[in-house]
């Protein structure tokens, strides 16, 4: 890279905390986020668990007038930007030069719902002027960027479960290119409603292990039966290195990969053996170097064949050199469109700490998964490079690598 990416800022929301330091530390403390749904009545649900955020309160990020105005996934968004942003402890920039890249799977699929319920019941006057603007995805860089001044590029990326991994590449390449010399990269998801919830189930997707949410979640075991859904958002201020070494800012990591690739195989199912995820993975660290990689966070979502064919294309790729692996899905279910933003920070978060996040619930071995998940306990160690790997449906596939600087 002729202009160096560098991390300066990060922030996190999701089950298990409502900032970066509280959900870190119950993510390597082995605890899970994932208990009974109480945000809607699950009956008739076929589904009736998720790691829902339960102690967020709106008024937090906005006033009771603004808030009708955001769906939950902005508002996600907006806690997540904030943290991230006084985190790089930045005051004085040129607007101009600082941009935004959002993300999101699905948006404000609670408010498509609500208000089409009242279109059907009370008709298409009462259909709330907030709804399009409020529902949209990149609103959350409309949003966010208001509050903060960021008057650079505003970028949006919705790329199902790869979005927040992908909305951080694309802000690296605007660094790179001199598109901007600062970029805040948010990636969020809210999707725990009945048509979420049921959407999800219809397709077999989602574990229906409803009388034992904290263990449904089991990335890698032999008795996966399905994803539970998450939610959340994550937030990563990136900035150009020597930008950032004027300033005196403190630096996590530098992002020296990213790799993209679409399997072209199958609307839902992953391409066999992972040969897509394998590309990305492949262009990741030819872009860095070829570096030697301490620690994968994997996608790792607890369905049969992604834990699978992810397992064999990382086998392909590192051949006899597989680094330890761990999925974080397991503690705070997959939050979808933000997944990539939140795991993003855990990787980062391993490299500063020097600790690998545990994939909890691994209690039955599978003998197509067979590699070192470091399996209920975290591990310390030292850690200076880190693959972050997103894969999505339609066959979108992301991966970043950090590397401490």
């Amino acid at each position: 890279m002729s202009r160096r990416v560098v991390v300066t800022g990060i922030g996190m929301i999701n089950s298990l905390g409502l900032e970066k330091e509280e959900s870190f530390n119950n993510i390597i403390d082995g605890k899970c986020g994932i208990s009974n749904i109480e945000s809607f009545d699950v009956v008739g649900q076929s589904v009736t668990i998720a790691g829902e955020i339960k102690n967020f309160d709106p008024l937090e990020v906005a006033s009771k007038k603004d808030i009708k105005k955001m769906d939950r996934f902005i508002q996600l968004a907006v806690k997540a930007s904030r943290e991230a942003m006084a985190d790089c402890k930045i005051n004085d920039f040129d607007a101009n030069r600082f941009g935004i890249s959002s993300a999101s799977g699905i948006g404000g699929l609670p408010n498509i719902q609500a208000n089409a319920i009242t279109f059907e019941t009370k008709g298409a006057r009462r259909i709330s002027p907030f709804f399009i603007p409020s529902s949209l995805i990149n609103m959350v860089g409309g949003f966010v960027s208001i509050e903060h001044g960021l008057k650079g590029p505003n970028l949006s990326s919705v790329t199902a479960c790869a979005a927040g991994t992908h909305a951080i590449s694309e802000a690296a390449k605007t660094i790179i290119t001199g598109g901007a010399d600062r970029m805040l990269s948010v990636g969020s998801e809210s999707a725990i409603c009945e048509i979420g919830i049921g959407g999800f189930a219809s397709m077999k997707a989602l574990s229906t292990n409803n009388e034992d949410p904290q263990n449904a979640s089991r990335p890698f075991d032999l008795n996966r039966d399905g994803f539970v859904m998450g939610e959340g958002a994550g937030a990563i201020v990136l900035e150009e290195y020597e930008s950032a070494k004027k300033r005196g800012a403190k630096i996590y990591c530098e992002l020296v990969g990213f790799g993209e690739s679409s399997d072209a195989n199958h609307i839902t199912t992953p391409s066999p053996g992972g040969e897509g995820a394998a590309r990305a993975m492949k262009a990741a660290l030819d872009m860095a170097g070829n570096i030697d990689i301490d620690y994968i966070n994997a996608h790792g979502t607890s369905t049969k064949y992604n834990d699978y064919y992810e397992t064999m294309a990382i086998k392909s790729v590192f051949k006899d050199k597989v680094p330890p692996i761990s999925s974080t899905k397991g503690a705070t279910g997959h939050c979808l469109g933000a997944a990539g933003s939140i795991e993003a920070v855990i990787s980062v978060m391993a490299i500063e700490r020097g600790v690998l996040p545990p994939t909890i619930n691994l209690k039955t071995p599978d003998e197509d998964c067979d590699l070192d998940y470091v399996p209920n306990e975290k591990r310390e160690q030292n850690v200076n490079a880190v693959m972050s790997n997103s894969f999505g449906f339609g066959g979108t596939n992301g991966v970043l690598i950090f590397k401490k600087i």
